[in-house]
């Protein structure tokens, strides 16, 4: 499925105007996405739906000042131009930044997956928890979508390229008396999903939980499953972006070459793994394999076309717009953590005594890497088992202190969104309860 014939010559017909109006440079990013959803609530399938959302956004110079105008659905090009030029008057002049190139499409990756296929994935999943567990509530919801992406400019760049990826996301909520408790997993893949994993992780959460138990406090190991863990990575991440270093907020700005974590960390891009796929980022520059931090020791920053240029670098072909009305910043494309060798049970089997956090309720820790999180879903480890489920429970710390105190990676990693993750084991953490 392409942009529809209306759409199709779009791209050349706004450029063609804003060149004829005195821009001199333009540029046309069109992104189309359709998804297909299904949706189970309290143990049943509540709604199907579909959803379709096409947007344009036109980026132009006029007299060196930058000028952005987004329009979604049908658009009339001398309105859109119009209002490109009107906001550019607002802007400081800049140097242009676009790629040369010529026309480039990329081949489909991903497979479409029918209505009744996700219905059956979902009433099977729905089903097996239930047969092991009759008093839980479950809902899920999962999800076909095709996302199409366009660049085309004033400098011979017509690059396109289409991704269908499937995701599935499955809930337990069990009520005890005053004890309510919610376990929920989710699942990206490409071509098919795997809701019988699913299910298990979620039985296993179930079993885990039915005691609770007094949670350590003190500073204990903390093991952070592979969906918790995606909170210390986000200022990771940060940390490694070239806007940051000229910012100089950055905590590693100055330490290329140097052991920034433990030596077990190995944190890389790959835009070809993974359920998603992105060949060229925002600004048309061919993405690539990167790898930002290698045996613990940091190698590179990720930046665009602006920040490049002022780090001396160049780019590293990750332009990436945060929203459709948005400017190309540095952003990363699946991140992938290099995983260990064991699996969350045998990691589990090392702790004397410790704490899982499964579940966090708040948001990350920022730049600074200073955190204090309330534990949603989390249980207590004694002599290599799990005792029960804990509640009332936080934990604080620091994430670059927390990744020099690595003790353990998982060989169980798992995708967060782009971002691959195994579980881990750190030291150095704080964590209080009652």
């Amino acid at each position: 499925m392409g942009f529809g014939s209306s759409q199709e010559q779009l791209p050349e017909q706004l450029l063609e105007i804003a060149i004829g109006c005195g821009a001199e440079a333009a540029e046309v990013f069109q992104s189309r996405s359709y998804s297909r959803p299904v949706f189970f609530e309290a143990n049943r399938l509540k709604q199907l739906e579909s959803s379709e959302i096409e947007g344009t956004a036109l980026r132009l110079w006029y007299k060196g000042r930058p000028g952005l105008a987004v329009a979604y659905g049908a658009i009339e090009p001398q309105v859109l131009v119009d209002r490109a030029i009107a906001l550019s008057q607002l802007n400081e002049p800049e140097a242009i930044e676009l790629t040369s190139g010529s026309r480039l499409f990329y081949p489909d990756l991903g497979q479409a997956v029918s209505i009744d296929q996700l219905l059956e994935w979902g009433q099977e999943a729905i089903e097996r928890v239930r047969q092991a567990y009759p008093d839980v509530i479950c809902e899920a919801e999962l999800e076909c979508d095709l996302e199409m992406t366009r660049l085309v400019n004033s400098q011979g760049v017509d690059y396109g390229y289409s991704d269908t990826t499937l995701s599935c996301y499955l809930a337990a909520e069990w009520i005890r008396g005053d004890d309510f408790l919610s376990v929920g997993d989710g699942q990206i893949c490409r071509d098919r999903l795997d809701p019988e994993q699913l299910v298990k992780q979620i039985l296993q959460r179930l079993d885990w939980a039915k005691r609770n138990v007094t949670a350590p406090s003190g500073r204990v190991p903390v093991l952070f499953t592979a969906k918790a863990a995606d909170m210390l990575w986000g200022t990771v991440q940060a940390a490694l972006s070239g806007k940051r270093v000229i910012e100089r907020s950055s905590p590693w700005s100055d330490r290329l070459g140097e052991q920034v974590t433990s030596s077990a960390l190995t944190l890389t891009q790959h835009p070809e793994k993974g359920p998603f796929s992105c060949p060229f980022d925002d600004e048309g520059l061919p993405t690539q394999p990167l790898t930002f931090i290698e045996d613990g020791v940091l190698r590179l920053f990720y930046t665009d076309r602006t920040i490049g240029r002022k780090l001396g670098g160049g780019s590293t072909g990750n332009g990436f717009r945060p929203g459709l009305g948005s400017y190309p910043t540095p952003s990363l494309f699946n991140t992938l953590i290099k995983p260990g060798k064991k699996p969350l049970s045998a990691l589990i089997q090392t702790l004397d005594q410790g704490i899982i956090v499964d579940q966090i309720l708040g948001g990350g820790a920022g730049i600074s890497g200073e955190f204090s999180i309330n534990v949603e879903l989390g249980y207590c480890v004694g002599q290599g088992t799990v005792l029960g489920r804990v509640k009332d429970t936080m934990v604080a710390g620091n994430v670059y202190n927390a990744l020099n105190n690595l003790v353990a990676l998982g060989g169980d990693g798992d995708w967060n969104g782009a971002c691959y993750t195994p579980s881990l084991i750190v030291e150095g953490l704080s964590t209080t309860g009652r």
